[in-house]
């Protein structure tokens, strides 16, 4: 593959708006501060409304913003914060009363919001402050014009999916991200790898995302039921070459395996993602070997997991309480998925340790 390419320039849409959305509200006060008497408790910004869920609208055109929240109030708190299509910022925190505490994360804003064949949705940010009791005392967002990126190539497993109780793994990815770091999901559900390149919405969008440097993840085997080895290889090798060519670091990520069980308690051939053409994963970790793309090897960790947890326990993974579904995670089970991954690119130092949580 190329080495190297001239970097992708893309015009960045810098309007009044972004100034007006860095001062909009400002944050109060030094984080854990106490607060002696109620005339110094803070009321949310005006951007926002209701009490749980506090929901706040941030008129901002498409890019990557930095997002200071801070959490917290005169009485117990425990928030989390999702933005756009449920994508999960930051796990469930708890504040003490009176005391306030400051979290930053960056955010990707993009229309679609959700998935990219999905309906445009709301324009500009929306974030949601959740939980078993959300506080909001300040919130700034600003912009984070050059923040290296994440991209997702992906399905229904890795995808924003807008529905409970589905979730995808790329769902839950950022809320293991600090500051710094932004994940643009362009997984879709259905796709296969031919369907994925096919789509101007789809790879065609993502790559033209891409700056020198960026990670670009890509999982797809769910769909390619009857790909051949041959045009998966192709398929895969392809994307490869045209992020390398955008400057951007490939990266293949094995597919998470569906909960099927053989009699002994391993997983069988339709969980592995063998069928009746190829071995998926293993042509992956093969292609990855010898086109030098790193690897992240989802099935053999997810497989690892599943067979632990045994038939029983491995249930709450998946939607199999809710509609029998053994193929797509739960917002529980796409967590799970969502650590190994991040694990994986930070123990082979594809993301700084400091970008993560």
């Amino acid at each position: 593959m190329p080495s190297s390419v001239p970097r992708l320039r893309r015009a960045v849409r810098v309007t009044a708006l972004l100034s007006a959305a860095v001062g909009f509200a400002t944050l109060l006060g030094p984080p854990a501060q106490a607060h002696g008497s109620s005339d110094r408790e803070r009321a949310v910004p005006s951007e926002c409304s209701g009490t749980s869920p506090i929901v706040c609208h941030v008129d901002v055109p498409p890019g990557n913003y930095t997002v200071s929240a801070l959490l917290g109030g005169s009485t117990p708190g425990s928030t989390s914060v999702l933005v756009e299509a449920r994508r999960t910022m930051l796990a469930e925190t708890p504040t003490q009363a009176g005391r306030h505490a400051l979290r930053t994360f960056t955010v990707n804003v993009r229309e679609p919001e959700g998935q990219p064949t999905d309906p445009t949705g709301t324009p500009g940010l929306d974030i949601r402050f959740e939980g078993a009791a959300p506080q909001l005392s300040g919130l700034k967002v600003t912009p984070a014009h050059r923040t290296p990126q994440i991209l997702l190539a992906g399905d229904s497993t890795v995808c924003d999916q807008w529905y409970v109780p589905y979730a995808g793994w790329g769902q839950e990815l950022t809320q293991f991200l600090r500051r710094g770091i932004s994940v643009a999901n362009y997984a879709d559900s259905g796709e296969s790898t031919q369907s994925f390149l096919d789509n101007p919405l789809l790879f065609d969008a993502l790559e033209a995302r891409i700056r020198r440097g960026d990670l670009v993840l890509i999982q797809l085997a769910h769909n390619d039921k009857t790909t051949t080895a041959a045009a998966y290889r192709a398929n895969l090798t392809a994307m490869a070459e045209r992020v390398v060519a955008q400057g951007g670091r490939p990266v293949f990520v094995t597919p998470i395996v569906r909960r099927r069980f053989n009699s002994d308690g391993t997983l069988n051939g339709v969980a592995l993602h063998v069928t009746g053409q190829a071995d998926l994963p293993a042509e992956m970790r093969s292609l990855a070997e010898e086109l030098d793309v790193p690897l992240v090897d989802l099935t053999a960790m997810s497989q690892e997991l599943v067979e632990r947890l045994g038939p029983v326990e491995s249930r709450g993974l998946y939607l199999t309480d809710v509609n029998g579904d053994n193929t797509h995670t739960s917002v529980h089970g796409a967590t799970r998925y969502a650590t190994l991954v991040v694990g994986a690119l930070k123990d082979q130092r594809l993301i700084p340790s400091r970008l993560i949580r």
